[in-house]
């Protein structure tokens, strides 16, 4: 099993170098180096881990593949930025921009979209047309030599964690206790549904808020109530819709202004199941609700260990959740973050699915909210800070009798048996 864990460790970590080896001007040669890789490292840890080293790899190749057909998809509204991530095409946003760098900017062909500080957080941006001739990774490096020491970024895109069925069932189960606190939840749109009390929604771009089928089961698993009996059902919810029906959504800049309406509406606690790359203004964002007093729980993504450590779950203010089957096992698609704080139920849970009934869901979106609203729970003494609350929450955690540590599942199990029922 020792040699099993090491070889999987190598494996990831020669996937990762070469998922960020390339900035992806050339996708499909990264593709290619992965294929050549899964075959370099099978080969070196011989075949007891062939499955398991084949199943990494293939979730590497899966990531890379899936956001490059999303570019070609859009077009008109995505390209890859510098880095190599998918971001909205043709803006740049400066984060508290200087008359000089604004000036510097408009002057070489930059056309300002907008100038905002950002409700809730306080934090000027001031977004930029690009050019019409010239691509996002050429613009950014134009504007670094035009505005040195200016903080400049493109709008990078943040994908939801977790996949819902299509399955229904008319049956969930298992009781929580709520507290009357105020949950906060970025995401797509929640519909309406019978196990589910209203929820306040706001949209944050094009067409928003509309129902999500990811949205809608994370809802459920935290306030469900009735044949959904989520983890604090006496608790309230504000959605933040940043999806919408927008090729653009889910953007840094819709995720940030979602988080100032959020603290603006006094929520306790921030889920957020979604992945994505640092980016500045989002650490931003994500320190302005720390200094706050708000916690915020982030899911580490699906797209296994060799893939790039995910944000915001990377970030130290934010409390990093990974997934487990019904068996306490890790799940193998389960990302990484910088940290690991814990894990909790991700595999064959019941959720609510928009137009009624029940579906089946599998992923680290699902196993974050079982954090979030258990956090939701505490008392307002432990949950004072970060750390306060952490510690709390360690006091119920489950560590599993078999091995993986705090690499695979943080301080322990959150809720492995509290709320919603597996299949």
């Amino acid at each position: 099993m020792r040699r099993l864990r090491s070889a999987l460790a190598m494996a990831a970590a020669m996937l990762a170098a070469a998922a960020s080896a390339q900035l992806l001007p050339q996708v499909g040669g990264v593709v290619g180096q992965v294929d050549q890789l899964r075959r370099d490292v099978g080969g070196v840890v011989g075949g007891i881990t062939e499955q398991a080293v084949g199943a990494v790899a293939g979730l590497a190749q899966d990531r890379l593949s899936r956001i490059v057909d999303l570019v070609r998809r859009y077009p008109a509204d995505l390209e890859f930025d510098s880095r190599g991530n998918v971001a909205v095409r043709g803006e740049l946003i400066l984060l508290e921009p200087d008359p000089k760098a604004i000036a510097s900017a408009t002057s070489e062909g930059f056309a300002i979209i907008d100038d905002v500080r950002l409700d809730g957080l306080d934090i000027r941006t001031v977004r930029l047309r690009v050019p019409a001739s010239m691509s996002l990774r050429t613009a950014e490096r134009r504007l670094a030599k035009l505005a040195p020491g200016a903080v400049i970024q493109s709008n990078p895109l943040y994908e939801p964690s977790g996949s819902v069925s299509r399955a229904t069932v008319e049956a969930g189960a298992a009781a929580g206790e709520g507290r009357a606190v105020a949950i906060g939840l970025i995401d797509g749109g929640v519909a309406p549904h019978p196990t589910l009390p209203p929820v306040a929604q706001r949209g944050f771009t094009k067409g928003a808020p509309f129902a999500s089928a990811h949205a809608t089961a994370i809802a459920s698993i935290m306030i469900g109530h009735g044949a959904m009996h989520g983890v604090a059902p006496g608790a309230s919810l504000y959605a933040a819709d940043i999806y919408g029906r927008d090729p653009r959504g889910g953007n840094a800049l819709a995720i940030a202004q979602a988080m100032g309406w959020l603290l603006q509406s006094g929520v306790a606690v921030i889920n957020v199941s979604l992945t994505g790359p640092d980016n500045p203004l989002l650490a931003r964002a994500v320190s302005v609700a720390a200094a706050k007093g708000v916690l915020m729980v982030a899911a580490v993504g699906n797209d296994g260990p060799a893939a790039p450590p995910a944000f915001p779950a990377s970030y130290p203010q934010v409390i990093a959740v990974t997934g487990v089957d019904g068996k306490g096992r890790a799940l193998i698609e389960a990302g990484r973050a910088s940290h690991l704080d814990f894990a909790a139920p991700g595999a064959n849970l019941m959720a609510a699915r928009p137009g009624g009934g029940l579906g089946t869901v599998r992923g680290t979106s699902f196993a974050a909210p079982f954090v979030a609203a258990r956090l939701a729970m505490l008392s307002p003494e432990a949950r004072r800070t970060r750390a306060a609350a952490v510690a709390a929450l360690a006091g119920e955690a489950v560590r599993p009798s078999r091995g993986g540590g705090a690499g695979l599942y943080g301080r322990g199990i959150i809720c492995g048996t509290c709320a919603i029922a597996s299949q």
